[in-house]
């Protein structure tokens, strides 16, 4: 498992999460519900992981909602700072882009 990954994981389990602003609005037009995907943490796999990030280390995981349809989600934490978790985006990734199992981006 991703450190960050695991590093996040441990700040959302201590309910030091933050929900930025772009993310509110991406989850509101994807129609994705934020219990959604925190529900789905368990069974999150990161896709890619972004240690040197200019915003601070993050990862693009692959969740499932409700019904087991795909949601990719990037969570990162603050640069220079060891908390809160941020939940940067989340949509509903375009199979035209993405493998079949959405874990490799097509080029």
């Amino acid at each position: 498992m991703s450190k960050i990954f695991k590093r996040i994981l441990e700040l959302i389990e201590n309910k030091q999460l933050l929900i930025s602003s772009h993310g509110y609005d991406e989850l509101s037009d994807e129609g994705i519900l934020v219990r959604e995907v925190l529900g789905s943490l368990g069974e999150a796999k990161v896709v890619e992981d972004y240690p040197d990030y200019w915003k601070g280390p993050c990862v693009l995981t692959l969740q499932k909602d409700p019904t087991g349809n795909p949601i990719h989600v990037v969570w990162g934490i603050p640069k220079d700072k060891s908390f809160p978790a941020v939940l940067v985006t989340a949509y509903r990734p375009d199979p035209r882009k993405w493998s079949e199992d959405f874990l490799r981006r097509l080029r």
